[in-house]
């Protein structure tokens, strides 16, 4: 074999097994918590929600106005703040048309007398011809068709998602992610989306038709997927041969 083919070949057998090759004889690895940007806006101190002599007031009231306090506003409005994201779906979707069409054209033209050129060039032409009917076109075109659409789908889900950052119109960005292994498979929950805080209600939660720019993903990764999924070359073949 070709030397410069042995380090390509290498490379490839690499690269299609680098999705498999984290759960080769053990389960599959969970995602590091401190990688993502959740992590990063726990981190961030943020700024101070009131002033030294606000702060002072507030240690010598009963009753103070910050987050921690009994009576305070517990909903998350700030980086690092955490809330719940209620996902219930419950939609079906069911559309059918039917069409049916069809035309029908005819079209004759003759030229019995045109200054005896007809006549003229009947002589010519051989037996059997004329020039009375120089040109007959008939037609006939029909189609029908036919398409149904029934989708039904249902999904409950509960995560809890982090602020990571607040746009400039008070706008929260928040991020979450679940990862729940049973035996050789991982299954995970992503949730991204931007939310207003009035919409956050006072328990804290917020359901997934208030996020705006959702992206839910619930999906997994183990063996039972692995087996699920063609092979690398197959997904090639099917993508480029036109058959």
């Amino acid at each position: 074999m070709n030397s410069s083919v042995k380090p390509l070949l290498a490379s490839l057998v690499l690269l299609t097994a680098c999705g498999r090759g984290d759960h080769l004889g053990k389960p599959p690895s969970f995602t590091p918590t401190t990688d993502g940007s959740e992590h990063v806006a726990m981190l961030w101190p943020g700024l101070p929600m009131h002033t030294q002599p606000q702060r002072t007031v507030d240690q010598a009231s009963l009753w103070s106005g910050g987050q921690s306090s009994l009576l305070g506003d517990q909903r998350a409005m700030k980086k690092g703040d955490i809330l719940t994201v209620v996902i219930e779906i419950d939609e079906s979707a069911e559309i059918s048309n039917d069409t049916d069409r069809s035309r029908s054209g005819s079209e004759s033209l003759g030229l019995p007398h045109l200054f005896g050129l007809p006549q003229r060039a009947d002589v010519k032409l051989p037996e059997g011809a004329s020039m009375a009917n120089a040109v007959s076109i008939d037609s006939t075109s029909s189609s029908a068709g036919r398409g149904s659409v029934k989708r039904e789908e249902k999904l409950e889900l509960r995560v809890a998602a982090t602020v990571v950052d607040v746009l400039p119109n008070g706008v929260l960005s928040i991020s979450g992610t679940q990862e729940l292994r049973v035996n050789f498979e991982l299954r995970e929950l992503l949730v991204t989306g931007y939310v207003r805080p009035e919409d956050i209600s006072r328990r804290n939660e917020i359901t997934y038709d208030k996020i705006a720019s959702a992206r839910v993903s619930y999906g997994g990764r183990g063996q039972i997927t692995d087996v699920q999924q063609p092979r690398y070359g197959q997904q090639v073949l099917d993508t480029v041969l036109p058959f």
